[in-house]
């Protein structure tokens, strides 16, 4: 007899490798998808547009009391939050109401977009993590952001160093890159918004639809709605001092839970050395205080909480929008 040959066991397909960085490969495919999109020229086109003209409009008023000023600390820095005729807005005005929708247009799709388009499925379906998905389109969309916000910044300055012939100190410069770093955030928190509603909407439209509502609401109403709920919480009564100064402090902490709120009080005193408060204070404070300029480090420190407050607002939403997308259930 001779020995017949024994087949060789079948044994189980290999799985696929999975990418130790595709968070970078679904970011990098993001980032050039939005930065030669319409949405994004749009944007920066309207953003671009509003900030040069408000500097042209207020360099014109600096530019009169420049030879008598110079030298006076952020005299540069002015050119961001003066604001002159026939613009109603300063430039710093412009980014805390316009930059928000940068934030919106860039998240508002990207997880339920893909899911209308069928390719949810196929792109988790790739060798790389679930986490991937969602870590890499947050992170494109914040790189857009910093990129247009320091794109626009820089422009603005270039135009106001010609138009005043002002050349900043070093110490403008870095108020200057601590605001800009206040400002990605602060859109981040929208961005991380809307990225959070594209998670839990099913529909592009809707989620669109909530973020913006909830832009106007915080943007415009804001204020209104905590001085209803101040009232209610803490009444003035027969306006007593005490009580009024209550009334004050309840209202600004309740205005302080909006990213607006914090936006405005840090670029306050990040982009004004002279502003020394944040907040509520009395007359007797305002006396009492000594008249001089705050270096970089004491601005930052004053505004430190609101700062900490734009990223910390900013992770949470990432953060539920992140654990949202890792329970939900992907057919294809």
């Amino acid at each position: 007899m001779t020995a017949q040959a024994v087949p060789a066991p079948a044994t189980a397909a290999a799985p696929p490798r999975r990418l130790g960085w595709g968070w970078a490969v679904v970011a990098r495919k993001e980032l050039s998808d939005q930065l030669l999109s319409l949405r994004f020229g749009a944007l920066l086109v309207v953003l671009g547009l509003a900030a040069g003209a408000a500097v042209y409009s207020a360099g014109g008023g600096i530019s009169e009391v420049a030879a008598q000023q110079a030298g006076s600390p952020g005299l540069f820095l002015r050119l961001f939050t003066v604001q002159a005729d026939p613009i109603p807005f300063s430039f710093y005005a412009f980014i805390g109401f316009l930059a928000p929708l940068l934030g919106i247009a860039l998240g508002f799709d990207a997880i339920n977009g893909e899911r209308a388009q069928r390719t949810l499925p196929r792109l988790v379906a790739q060798p790389i993590h679930r986490d991937d998905v969602i870590n890499g389109k947050f992170l494109a969309g914040l790189i857009t952001v910093t990129a247009l916000l320091t794109t626009v910044t820089l422009v603005v300055a270039g135009l106001g160093i010609l138009r005043l012939g002002i050349v900043p100190t070093a110490g403008e410069v870095a108020r200057l890159a601590v605001w800009l770093a206040g400002a990605i955030c602060y859109v981040g928190v929208w961005l991380a918004l809307a990225l959070l509603l594209s998670v839990v909407v099913s529909r592009a439209s809707t989620s669109a639809l909530v973020a913006i509502a909830l832009w106007l609401v915080l943007v415009i109403f804001g204020s209104l709605l905590a001085g209803l709920a101040a009232g209610v919480l803490a009444p003035e009564g027969d306006g007593a001092p005490a009580a009024v100064l209550h009334h004050a402090k309840v209202e600004k902490t309740l205005e302080r839970f909006s990213p607006v709120t914090l936006y405005d009080e840090s670029t306050a005193a990040l982009l004004n050395p002279q502003v020394r408060f944040v907040g509520v204070i009395t007359a007797r404070q305002i006396s009492q205080a000594i008249p001089t300029t705050l270096s970089v480090i004491q601005s930052v420190l004053l505004v430190w909480p609101q700062l900490v407050g734009m990223l910390a607002v900013m992770v949470v939403c990432f953060a539920i929008a992140y654990l949202e997308f890792m329970g939900q259930e992907i057919r294809a």
